[in-house]
């Protein structure tokens, strides 16, 4: 039986450490499905197509690994892929008392699908999306914390006065 993992998310941008997360996945899972969890509520700073983009750049290395996006539940998607388990990282305490919530929900809804954490490396510990975007604004050098094809669209989308 093929091992199917779903590794979703808002990506908003794609960060080393998710490819961290992702590439440390792909050594468990037969296949890993890349997904982009579209919530129309939340606030994105990329387009749906610009994170897709992101994402596929990033996994492109990875053959086992499809990158799709969704909306709607994450557990109903594992039903529909026939995916067993649900990829996240954890950096910190305030990681694990979300995540827990939200496997707790996961498991309500769909009792088939298992979490599977992944805990962040000690450098990557820092690397939000939302700390990228931030220190990007103020003029730091964010490349050491994205894939290159992540950088390009920050500077093509949010161009720095200079």
């Amino acid at each position: 039986m093929k091992r199917i993992a779903v590794y979703p998310g808002s990506f908003d941008p794609v960060t080393n450490g998710h490819i961290g997360v992702l590439e440390r996945a792909t050594n468990l899972f037969d296949e890993v499905i890349f997904l982009l969890a579209v919530n129309i509520e939340k606030k994105s700073r990329f387009s749906l197509d610009d994170r897709l983009l992101m994402m596929k750049d990033a996994a492109k290395d990875f053959p086992r690994v499809k990158v799709e996006a969704y909306s709607g539940l994450t557990v109903d998607y594992c039903r529909k892929c026939g995916a067993k388990h649900l990829i996240r990282g954890l950096r910190a305490v305030t990681d694990y008392e979300y995540e827990f919530q939200l496997a707790a929900a996961n498991e309500f809804a769909n009792p088939d699908v298992d979490m599977v954490f992944f805990m962040a490396r000690k450098e990557e510990t820092f690397i939000s999306s939302s700390t990228v975007f931030e220190l990007y604004q103020n003029g730091v050098d964010i490349a050491p914390l994205v894939p290159k094809k992540v950088l390009e669209l920050f500077q093509s989308r949010y161009p720095l006065e200079k």
